[in-house]
């Protein structure tokens, strides 16, 4: 990729508006635009804090392995987000993994050169900020589900977060998710098991809320989501 379409392509993204056109020309001569297959890791546990991953194409999950090999899933994310952002700890080795869900494409920034646009331009490093901290808030809802919800209520809710953050409507009050994950990936990140999932939207299917097919799954089509309670 040329610096002129990776010039572009930075100046589009939503996390970097605040950069001022000097820094984002910076930026692309700074990043390594890769891709990167289902199934690899952006970075291990254990790895060095040496990038931030800014995805421009495809579903990476973030999580951690437990001692008993129990796999707990923080985030997944998507075109135009960031991964492995939180460098500001002090850490110099990775406690959490970055595994691909779906093919991706992403933008390599050397954490390094992350840190100093924090230094450059206060708007960024608030606007990071203010980033880490709505994820924060939706680890803390996270919890708080799996205090007080049922297991098949997690996963509608989880339904619904992904029509609004991936969802492409469709007619008048049809959505279309294209979520590309396993029922265990989706197991991991409700809490529940991949029989509990299957269930779930199997009752869903048969109730003509959600319709997918049994040869593409990872497609579900919300017939109307204010049905899905």
């Amino acid at each position: 990729m040329n610096q002129s379409s990776k010039f572009l392509m930075l100046r589009s993204i939503d996390v970097l508006s605040s950069l001022t056109d000097q820094q984002i020309e910076q930026l692309s001569n700074q990043s390594v635009h890769d891709s990167y297959a289902r199934g690899s890791f952006l970075f291990d546990i254990g790895d060095s804090v040496s990038y931030v991953f800014l995805l421009t194409k495809g579903t990476v999950k973030v999580g951690l392995t437990t001692s008993n090999d129990k796999t707990l899933i923080k985030e997944f994310a998507y075109a135009n987000n960031l991964v492995g952002e939180n460098i500001l700890t002090g850490l110099s080795n990775r406690r959490l993994f970055a595994q691909v869900v779906k093919d991706t494409e992403v933008f390599k920034i050397p954490a390094s050169y992350f840190k100093a646009l924090f230094e450059q331009n206060s708007q960024f490093c608030e606007d990071i900020t203010k980033l880490l901290i709505s994820k924060l808030a939706e680890l803390e809802d996270r919890m708080n589900n799996f205090v007080f919800k049922k297991a098949q209520n997690r996963i509608v809710d989880f339904i619904k977060e992904l029509a609004r953050t991936k969802g492409m409507k469709i007619g008048l009050d049809e959505i279309l998710i294209n979520h590309g994950l396993s029922h265990k990936e989706i197991a991991n990140i409700t809490d529940t098991s991949r029989q509990t999932v299957a269930r779930v939207l199997g009752d869903l299917k048969r109730q003509n809320i959600i319709h997918f097919s049994d040869r593409k799954p990872h497609k579900i089509l919300i017939r109307d989501v204010m049905n899905l309670g």
